[in-house]
């Protein structure tokens, strides 16, 4: 295989000329989390100092729960299995390729029995390592040198015959604050996406009741059935009716939409599983489109209703009717009655529907852009984690990534 200039052949592939491969023994040491035995029922407690098993470590980060620690004399008992800043502890049964680093303030935390420490040599930057031990080649290689059938075990001796590239220390370190950028910017994502999914929820929650009017609306709220508004059916497809590439859009019993090339349907509707995950899935659509007979699809609105307010007010208030309804069968279902004596408390006029649906629709947009904006940047972060670990892509002259924040 040609390589390319400035850069070397090696075991995990092709890598820069100034990077080392070295095993991970050569530049770590280990230390296994204490045997089950060691711990007793009196040594738990609430609110103690944190005992971290696999379950614990989720994305690259530590996240203890309250009721998994330890007393103080029990922690000070197990001194030698106590986590130090900078150490990176790893699960070692289960899915491989779980790790962090342990920050500051969880120094003196407890490396559970499921666990593993990893204590870096001084050449080696730990938040460099916790993402290449993260990655796919890493997992991997794990993988098919880990004992165990049932449930993989990972041991000392896989660990440390562990090969790994490591670029020169400063490079390390730039890589490591590259991805981590983009991992704040992420998290940054995540934490304004649950907020303006709390804001949504407030906003139904005023505007669905009536509690809150939007200016210019008066009058008494009016109480109709579901079945007195809309036309309710069953579809009459079946999942054997669907192709991967047809042309129109194919409504099932789950959040995935399937594709069929026939229509039964040219309107307006909202589509409830009739079967099932029922009243949780609540699809609106305006177009054509088909449905499995054991979907609902509520059509056919009285010229004086919003179908897409009749669609917010179900997401919102339908799902605890239809548990409280279901007929016990093989599995849950719902009948047609359900549906049309369902009762809903409307606005007035056609035009106060429409202005509230359009308010929770324009939420709706926001946080959708806002999730495909999050999802890009994980696709990022993927692309830039293969191109980073692997020297296709130095970071040499800056010492730094910048990652544009708006895009």
């Amino acid at each position: 295989m040609e390589v390319k200039p400035g850069y070397k052949q090696t075991e995990v592939g092709s890598i820069p000329e100034g990077w080392e491969v070295r095993r991970l023994g050569e530049c770590s040491a280990f230390r296994t989390g204490p045997f089950g035995s060691t711990l007793h029922k009196s040594d738990y407690t609430d609110d103690g100092v944190p005992v971290i098993n696999p379950m614990h470590i989720i994305d690259g980060q530590i996240l203890p729960t309250r009721t998994m620690t330890v007393t103080d004399v029990a922690a000070k008992h197990l001194s030698d299995f106590r986590l130090k800043p900078g150490d990176i502890i790893m699960g070692r049964r289960g899915d491989m390729g779980r790790c962090a680093v342990v920050q500051n303030n969880q120094d003196g935390w407890l490396c559970g029995t499921g666990s593993i420490i990893i204590r870096c040599a001084d050449s080696v930057a730990p938040h460099f390592l916790q993402r290449v031990l993260a990655s796919p080649r890493a997992v991997a290689a794990i993988e098919d040198n880990s004992v165990g059938s049932t449930m993989i075990n990972l041991n000392h001796s896989t660990l440390a015959g562990l090969i790994i590239q490591f670029p020169p220390l400063p490079e390390q370190r730039a890589i490591a604050g590259a991805l981590s950028d983009v991992d704040a910017l992420i998290g940054e994502l995540d934490q304004l996406i649950a907020k303006k999914r709390d804001l949504k929820q407030a906003a139904m929650q005023q505007l669905l009741t009536g509690q809150t009017r939007l200016p210019g609306f008066h009058g008494e709220w009016e109480m109709k059935r579901l079945g007195d508004i809309a036309h309710i059916k069953t579809g009459s497809r079946n999942n054997e009716d669907k192709v991967a590439d047809g042309q129109y859009l194919f409504f099932v019993r789950s959040e995935t939409v399937e594709r069929i090339n026939s229509y039964s349907h040219d309107c307006e509707a909202i589509l409830i599983p009739g079967e099932g995950r029922i009243g949780s899935i609540f699809h609106y659509i305006h177009g054509r489109f088909d449905v499995h007979q054991r979907v609902y699809a509520i059509t056919q609105f009285k010229p004086d209703i919003s179908a897409r307010f009749v669609h917010f007010y179900l997401s919102k208030n339908f799902g605890a009717w239809a548990m409280q309804n279901t007929v016990k069968a093989t599995v849950d279902s719902l009948r047609l009655p359900t549906f049309q004596t369902f009762e809903m408390r409307l606005p007035p006029t056609l035009a106060e529907q429409t202005a509230i649906a359009e308010v929770l629709s324009d939420m709706d947009a926001e946080l959708a852009a806002l999730e495909q904006r999050r999802d890009k940047t994980r696709a990022l972060k993927q692309g830039m984690m293969q191109e980073l670990l692997t020297g296709r892509t130095r970071l040499v002259e800056s010492g730094k990534l910048t990652v544009d924040r708006k895009g």
